[in-house]
């Protein structure tokens, strides 16, 4: 199935009535029995594609279960919307998930092998007696359209981008690396190759850097751009993970700050990212962080002060203390340079304790971008609805697999 090239942005086909009966009916039996599922899924695919693990997927979130969850719950979602579309539609999920895609260079071939490991999954825990050929017909009907849904948008990304399917990678050589007095460390970046500049960006996007590890490994994570567009240069701040409460270091934040400075090279992808303020708007803008989740901000702050932009500018952000706050001179710099702006911080070290935008003066009008952890940002997007801004208005940025969770409820 493919979805016609004139048809709006993420329309999605409706089930026929007999595979939409087969969903409602199973779709609570497969929520219970995702933990089984998921796992079981992830180490058949990995069996048969070792390369997947080790130069694909987050290892760190493999180990965590943050990954199966991700992908589960994400299905699940897009069914529960075909079976009832007055759910709310889940274009953001799909946006999301579709940039994410991009900027690791997922490809139409690998929907292909997730669907073949997944429903093998599927079958052997929930029993053939169970998953019949129309129950499996309805699922097999669901998995393809989600997916084409995504192979279509992200197709359209790698051609805006002038690339073909997959060939976002280049490499880069540092130029300069400044350490922060927060921990983080920012990396700027510029094309090995002077006849191949570094393509421009829209504030607030990201790329994903490649780190070769020790054992062989390209292990990629996502970093959001913290320069001013129209460089030809990329920059990206980068705090390092410790191992605490039972989770992993970050191999790839450690690997960067013990192995990469100036000099040296370094695997990176194009821009891509749905994070982004428009250009032209005029509205006030309020930009909203927890920790790392600065960077952003921070990005959408230096277009501002490049643009010597009027629009009324709220920063909040909440983080340990001043002292862990990453880029903190950077981003009190611009926003004093702005024209109409404030900056608030809660440090909860120093006894401001955790964010209320009650204590703020919210414009009504403004555009919401929030960047942070999980339980930041449903606390934060829960406060703004509740003090009546609309959700449309808010936008989310979140660097972890389990972002469904924030999908508009």
């Amino acid at each position: 199935m493919t979805i016609a090239q004139d048809s709006a942005p993420y329309a999605i086909a409706e089930l026929d009535p007999g595979h939409a009966e087969a969903i409602r009916a199973t779709l609570p039996l497969v929520g219970a029995h995702i933990d089984q599922i998921t796992p079981l899924f992830y180490a058949k695919m990995f069996a048969a594609h070792p390369e997947l693990l080790r130069d694909r997927f987050n290892r760190g979130n493999q180990t965590q279960g943050a990954q199966q969850r991700a992908l589960a719950a994400s299905i699940a979602t897009f069914a529960a919307h075909l079976v009832d579309p007055a759910l709310p539609h889940p274009r953001e999920l799909l946006s999301r998930i579709g940039h994410k895609h991009a900027s690791l260079g997922v490809t139409a071939a690998e929907y292909h092998i997730v669907h073949e490991h997944l429903f093998a999954a599927i079958v052997e825990v929930l029993g053939a007696e169970t998953v019949t050929a129309e129950v499996a017909a309805a699922w097999d009907r669901v998995y393809w359209l989600m997916a084409t849904t995504l192979i279509d948008l992200e197709a359209k990304l790698y051609a805006e981008a002038g690339v073909a399917p997959g060939e976002v990678f280049r490499e880069t050589r540092v130029v300069r690396r400044v350490d922060d007095p927060s921990g983080a460390a920012t990396f700027v970046v510029e094309s090995a190759d002077p006849a191949r500049p570094l393509p421009d960006f829209l504030p607030g996007q990201y790329i994903s850097v490649g780190a070769r590890l020790p054992d062989g490994a390209r292990q990629l994570r996502q970093y959001s751009l913290i320069n001013r567009p129209g460089t030809h240069r990329l920059a990206f701040a980068v705090r390092r993970v410790v191992a605490a409460d039972g989770t992993p270091e970050g191999e790839v934040s450690a690997w960067l700050h013990e192995n990469i400075g100036a000099g040296d090279t370094l695997e990176i992808t194009l821009p891509f990212g749905d994070l982004t303020i428009d250009p032209d708007a005029t509205t006030p803008l309020v930009l909203i962080s927890a920790g790392i989740g600065v960077t952003p901000m921070a990005g959408i702050l230096e277009h501002l002060a490049v643009t010597t932009s009027d629009r009324r500018t709220l920063v909040l952000h909440a983080d340990r203390s001043a002292a862990a706050h990453p880029l903190r001179d950077i981003v009190t710099t611009l926003v004093g340079g702005l024209r109409d702006s404030d900056f608030r911080a809660w440090y909860q070290a120093e006894g401001h304790g955790l964010m209320d935008i009650s204590q703020v003066e919210l414009p009504r009008d403004a555009d919401y971008y929030l960047c942070g952890g999980n339980s930041f940002l449903q606390g934060i997007r829960s406060q703004l609805l509740a003090a009546g801004i609309p959700g449309s208005r808010v936008h989310f940025e979140l660097f972890a697999p389990n972002d469904w969770l924030l999908a508009p409820a």
